[in-house]
């Protein structure tokens, strides 16, 4: 028998063209915007939304150093504020892919409310990483900052029909809602991202901005006392 032939898949592929591309025609980049994502309540997600941002960023990363103001964003969710399973958030943040996985896959088949948390364990697992790495040496140490923005109910095709009807209307934000405005528009989130990645930030830094119309401030978010005292900051005794 001959040796089998490894394919690649074709994503994986597509990904690396995309990185040699970039190598092979720029010097240098000054941003990188990690913002692609899924929703589907299985594995995918984790595959998309944390190690998908987290190689895009490595991939990238040897052109980024050659930037005079090197950014990167990643696209969070107010969804990393919603209960979700603490230990796939864990096995995330320990790069254990394969157990992570392995993980997200028992939980999607139990259904999709209990596999709702492979997205918001993505979510709030690349947030908490944001925090984690922004003053390090490897970040803030390379003079690169790294933020997160983290989109409530946004109206894109894949929301338009839920967020068509009134009923849809009232699921919606009746478990994300949004007092300003409602509903955010993509540009909405555009115009945060393009500012954290410009020259012009100059000390914002493992901040995670929550453009949700609100969302964070209720008490379905995190409320107003986001210190949730007393804290270590502070005097107690």
């Amino acid at each position: 028998m001959g040796r089998e032939k490894r394919v690649t898949p074709l994503p994986v592929a597509r990904f690396y063209c995309a990185v040699q591309e970039i190598s092979e025609t720029h010097e240098h980049v000054d941003a990188i915007v990690a913002n692609a994502g899924t929703q589907s309540n299985s594995s995918l997600d984790l595959k998309v939304n944390y190690f998908g941002a987290i190689d895009t960023i490595k991939a990238l990363d040897p052109l980024l150093t050659q930037s005079e103001d090197p950014r990167v964003a990643i696209t969070a969710s107010a969804a990393s504020l919603q209960p979700t399973d603490y230990s796939l958030v864990e096995l995330l943040l320990a790069g254990d892919r394969e157990k992570a996985v392995a993980y997200g896959d028992k939980l999607a088949e139990s259904g999709p409310q209990v596999g709702y948390s492979n997205y918001s364990a993505s979510k709030r697992a690349i947030a908490t990483l944001v925090r984690k790495v922004a003053p390090t040496e490897e970040f803030a140490g390379r003079g690169i900052a790294i933020n997160a923005v983290a989109p409530g109910v946004v109206e894109t095709p894949m929301t338009k029909e839920l967020l068509a009807s009134e009923e849809g209307r009232k699921l919606a934000l009746g478990t994300m809602p949004a007092p300003l405005n409602g509903p955010v528009k993509p540009e909405g989130i555009a115009h945060v991202l393009a500012f954290v990645v410009s020259a012009e930030n100059r000390s914002m830094t493992g901040q995670v901005l929550y453009v949700d119309g609100g969302f964070d401030s209720t008490d379905k978010g995190r409320g107003a006392d986001i210190w949730h005292e007393p804290r270590h900051i502070d005097n107690v005794g």
